[in-house]
């Protein structure tokens, strides 16, 4: 049973096909094989559930076993691998409700159409007596954009509580946001699901967004995260396309008989 190794940006994902698992994926097992001390270790896990020419069906699991809405990192990770057995230099990826087109650029590039991003007003948050302002996103999946300081202490403190805020019933990505110039943004990610973490596609598209629509930044904005840079580009309508790099590390073989 193979498993394929990817990351984009330091973010790393396992990939396999649905028809290839000799068990079915459950909450249980996707947070043992993403434990780096029990199983193979990873930020999550893209299964493709039907892959057929240009155009493929894929399941985002977070390391806690919950699943993803979408995942930008996640989904150009599946749309380079589906380019590769494919032949095409344009593939369509289904993540939930959402279908991303997305081409393939030179070296390990990737582009995706991401769609319209909804960027709310500001508002406060009381987390233990402190007023946090966020400004909450929706690129199919939800972030909260706090405009302070991306100390990596500071993510670890507010990340969780913001993640688990009630404002956020079904939990929130978190975004720790400095400005660097009118092109340029700073971030700290901590990701529903999985925590701290290098990079985050939507988190990308998220901050840009919201700097875009509230004046911080123009577009095209260049997102620098811990583990490399994502650029987005935003049209009037706030639609989002993201580029940035999925580059296979290895292969993975699994015994069918492992205790899962």
């Amino acid at each position: 049973m193979k498993f394929l190794k990817w990351h984009g940006l330091g973010n790393d994902y396992l990939l396999v096909e649905r028809a290839e698992l000799a068990f079915p994926l459950t909450p249980e097992r996707v947070r043992k094989l993403c434990d780096y001390h029990f199983g193979v270790g990873s930020d999550g896990i893209v299964e493709v559930t039907s892959a057929n020419g240009d155009r493929a069906e894929v399941v985002i699991w977070n390391p806690d076993g919950s699943t993803a809405e979408l995942s930008g990192n996640g989904t150009r990770i599946a749309a380079r691998w589906l380019a590769r057995r494919s032949g095409s230099g344009e593939v369509r990826i289904s993540v939930g409700s959402r279908e991303v087109v997305a081409t393939m650029r030179e070296g390990k590039q990737v582009e995706m159409d991401v769609g319209r991003a909804e960027v709310g007003e500001p508002e406060t948050i009381d987390i233990g007596g402190e007023a946090v302002e966020l400004v909450p996103v929706s690129v199919g999946n939800p972030h909260a954009v706090i405009r302070r300081e991306p100390g990596r202490n500071e993510l670890l403190r507010l990340g969780p509580l913001v993640e688990n805020h009630e404002r956020f019933p079904e939990r929130t990505n978190v975004q720790l946001v400095r400005v660097d110039g009118s092109h340029d943004v700073s971030v700290g990610v901590w990701e529903r699901g999985a925590g701290e973490t290098l990079s985050s596609g939507t988190s990308a598209v998220a901050v840009a967004s919201a700097a875009v629509r509230h004046g911080w930044c123009q577009s095209p904005v260049t997102v620098h995260l811990a583990g490399g840079d994502l650029e987005v580009a935003l049209d009037d309508e706030m639609n989002a396309r993201l580029i940035g790099p999925a580059e296979e590390i290895c292969s993975v073989q699994l015994s069918e008989e492992l205790e899962l």
